[in-house]
């Protein structure tokens, strides 16, 4: 009788080869992609389009049978598409870093592991180097759903000409991790960034009560202390945790069991509608009773789903405020030109940050 385990494995063999082939001829078309392109479009061709990458992955979902899930399969597939996409020039991302941190976790999960990621130390850094041209695409988070939004990233907006290409959400999961010189026992601070602490508030209250709480600049800073560190702790992500080689102490600490954080892609370039996409724009208003009423009027008159309003202070005066509004729907479709044709009647500025396709994982 044949080894069954053996007849599986020459099986799988099998398929490899088959996948490999595939693979090295989809990368082929690929290559065939950025020729037609470069000879129609010249100097202006546009490689990397965002919602053609979210139709693609959508359909890989729609047609998903398993037994890997949406999610693995798709994020599969992303990485085969940055690979090729690598072969027609690669992308440059410049994310809020340093390395480590879970913003750089969101440019590899929106542009695969082929894309050239770049360190940036401040949001407005990330912006400046996508307007200079030094970097493709960037990546700044906007808002955790336990603490809210980041209002660095919101201000940043007022002054940029940048687009919102895209969103990408990242389930966040929060580790105690020290270095080879702390025990578990002996930990007499904790280091971590400010929103990471409060998002682990509850847990470090029970567990770690009397550890002195220090906030630094961000996660992947507080694992890179605590390496040579006695005593010390820190709060940071898996990714942190492998690039400075620390021992996780307890795994998944957040307090709320959904705690997500949303990070939005910034280019130059204008997205066409995907099919399932998103709206951003920003409008200021004059300062009367009912305004708040006006604005949002039109919304609910033409059915058009709000996901976010945040208020933030203008920079023209004292006590004038600026709104941050996201909704469902794209500008290329006539009910939400005719919205923002009657929002842009009732506010004294009205800018649009982007339309882009609605987050696919």
């Amino acid at each position: 009788m044949s080894d069954p385990l053996q007849s599986l494995r020459e099986r799988i063999d099998t398929l490899d080869q088959q996948i490999q082939a595939l693979i090295n001829e989809r990368a082929q078309c690929a290559q065939e992609v950025a020729q037609v392109k470069t000879a129609s479009e010249g100097e202006q061709t546009v490689f990397y389009r965002p919602e053609r990458e979210a139709q693609v992955l959508r359909r890989v979902m729609e047609r998903n049978t398993g037994p890997l899930s949406n999610e693995e399969m798709a994020r599969l597939f992303r990485e085969i598409m940055s690979a090729c996409l690598a072969l027609e020039r690669p992308i440059k991302v410049a994310f809020l870093g340093p390395e480590g941190t879970f913003t750089q976790e969101a440019a590899l999960k929106h542009f695969g592991h082929s894309a050239v990621c770049v360190s940036l130390p401040a949001i407005d850094e990330v912006f400046r180097e996508v307007e200079a041209g030094a970097a493709d695409y960037g990546v700044v988070p906007v808002e955790n759903s336990t603490e809210g939004v980041i209002n660095h990233t919101l201000d940043s907006f007022i002054d940029s000409g940048l687009h919102i290409c895209g969103e990408v959400v990242l389930r966040i999961h929060h580790h105690l991790m020290i270095g080879e010189n702390t025990r578990r026992d002996k930990i007499s601070r904790i280091y971590s960034h400010a929103s990471s602490l409060a998002q682990c508030r509850k847990w470090l209250d029970a567990h770690y009560p009397q550890a002195e709480r220090v906030a630094v600049n961000s996660n992947a800073e507080a694992a890179r202390l605590i390496k040579s560190e006695w005593h010390s702790a820190a709060i940071a992500g898996d990714m942190a945790a492998d690039l400075y080689q620390l021992q996780k102490v307890a795994e998944k600490i957040e307090d709320c069991p959904d705690n997500s954080t949303r990070f939005l892609i910034i280019g130059n370039q204008e997205v066409p509608a995907s099919q399932d996409d998103k709206t951003s724009i920003m409008v200021s208003m004059r300062n009367q009773p009912g305004a708040l009423h006006d604005l949002l009027e039109p919304f609910r008159q033409h059915q058009v789903d709000l996901t976010r309003v945040e208020t933030r202070p203008s920079r023209s005066g004292a006590w004038s405020y600026v709104f941050f509004i996201d909704f469902r729907g794209h500008t290329q479709d006539s009910k939400i030109q005719q919205v923002l044709q009657d929002v842009a009647e009732r506010a004294s500025d009205l800018k649009i940050l982007g339309a882009y396709p609605k987050g696919v994982l």
